[in-house]
């Protein structure tokens, strides 16, 4: 491999990604919500049941945009509301069994897509990628 300066790894390496991630995010069970609505349902599934404000929090967004995408949540029946246990004036969001199940085809979807471009390659490219694997993994945990 030629020696690439810091500067055109980095820029490689976010391009590299950023197209990753983006055919990982067309690999869904179907297209009935945005991604903004998918990121939040998912949010949900991994951290449980959770106020407007926290979701909103979480996903870098002003309350009343989540309040959007929770009512449209709602509407598909990914979601319910319930009271919060100690605040009247909120209520809690939880994912549903058809929420779960929507998130657990789309991880699904997008594991398969990944699988088969994985036994595209060779042995070694796949061990390469496994070690750039845990240390794409290792710098993400360090912000």
């Amino acid at each position: 491999m030629s020696d690439i300066g810091e500067l055109g790894l980095a820029s490689r390496l976010r391009l590299a990604v950023v197209r990753l991630n983006r055919k990982l995010r067309a690999q869904r069970a179907d297209q009935s919500i945005s991604l903004t609505q998918l990121a939040a349902l998912s949010t949900l599934y991994k951290c449980g049941p959770l106020s407007p404000g926290r979701l909103a929090a979480k996903e870098g967004v002003q309350p009343p945009s989540m309040t959007r995408v929770i009512a449209a949540l709602e509407d598909l029946g990914f979601v319910e509301r319930s009271a919060h246990p100690t605040d009247g004036r909120q209520f809690i969001v939880a994912v549903t069994a058809a929420g779960r199940s929507y998130v657990e085809e789309t991880i699904s979807a997008r594991e398969a897509w990944l699988d088969r471009k994985l036994a595209e390659l060779g042995a070694e490219e796949r061990a390469v990628l496994a070690r750039a694997a845990e240390i794409i993994d290792r710098m993400a945990g360090n912000e």
